[in-house]
């Protein structure tokens, strides 16, 4: 059987995943003692009125759309081609660049590629920008994404965005689209009841602030990767926001894109075990005002 999918999927599902375990270790926040800094301490945003939960977008330019495309990886790695991600490559640039983004596409980049590609990124002049948008497709596992000839941390890619690395893109939106898997676990899905479905301001800002992260899938699990028709999620991803950019906001539009990857797709795959699974992305979002695309470009 096909995928379950609204419209004809061909082809075999694979996964973009290798097996590693990687942990690491949370402080704990100690006690209920204060400090002279109250942690319910009230808002120190001098701005007023409904824009000040809203990203500016007069902007002379949307922004950069970084691509990284990683297709073919080396024996080494022992990973196998990413057979179907070109399609969800060429989607992306459709799509971002109809949204009024400079697309950049690179393919099958090293690790040290990838952080001197970001990195070079992140210290260009953003002042004119709206926002920043990069779009991962590797293989991956929990905080992993990789390059072609190993892995790397993601947060060594994210964070020469942070404030205080990227200083023209702060209380900008900065948007993380991640095709990967992050782990080996498989979703059987459960059975549901019929009827159930269907003014910027200069005041100081975490460095952590703007960041979302949409990851094609929850921690742990595999991500699905159509060998024709590309992964799940970019599918969905680029789908929602052609049909909804400037109507909904960008969480809107994510939660579209959840609904859209849970319920119409399914795994058909040679290998056994691996036919019948379901997906769901898992959105991390730091943003701290409403998003708004603006309207798609014909």
């Amino acid at each position: 059987m096909d995928d379950v999918h609204r419209d004809e999927q061909r082809g075999e599902d694979n996964v973009d995943a290798f097996t590693l375990f990687p942990k690491s270790s949370k402080a704990k926040l100690k006690g209920g003692s204060r400090t002279s800094e109250e942690t319910d301490s009230g808002p120190h945003s001098k701005t007023s009125g409904p824009d000040m939960y809203r990203y500016r977008m007069d902007y002379p330019s949307m922004g950069t759309c970084v691509i990284i495309n990683n297709k073919n990886f080396r024996p080494s790695t022992g990973m196998s081609a990413r057979n179907g991600t070109d399609v969800d490559a060429q989607d992306a640039v459709k799509t971002f660049s109809a949204l009024g983004y400079k697309v950049k596409i690179v393919q099958d980049q090293t690790v040290d590629q990838m952080v001197q590609l970001l990195l070079g990124v992140s210290k260009k002049d953003h002042s004119n920008s709206a926002s920043f948008v990069c779009v991962l497709l590797s293989h991956g596992d929990e905080g992993l994404i990789y390059g072609t000839d190993g892995y790397e941390k993601l947060d060594v890619l994210t964070k020469f965005f942070k404030g205080d690395r990227c200083r023209s893109l702060v209380g900008k939106p900065k948007l993380f689209f991640i095709q990967a898997c992050r782990g080996m676990e498989l979703d059987g899905g459960s059975h549901i009841e019929s009827d159930s479905v269907d003014a910027q301001t200069l005041d100081r800002i975490p460095v952590e602030a703007d960041f979302l992260y949409a990851y094609s899938t929850a921690p742990g699990y595999y991500s699905w990767r159509n060998t024709s028709n590309g992964s799940w999620f970019m599918q969905s991803l680029c789908e929602m926001l052609r049909r909804f950019s400037s109507q909904l906001e960008l969480m809107q539009i994510m939660t579209r894109v959840n609904h859209q990857v849970a319920l119409h797709f399914e795994s058909s795959s040679n290998m056994p075990g691996y036919s019948g699974k379901k997906q769901i992305p898992s959105i991390v979002s730091m943003l701290t005002k409403d998003f708004y695309f603006p309207k798609i470009s014909d």
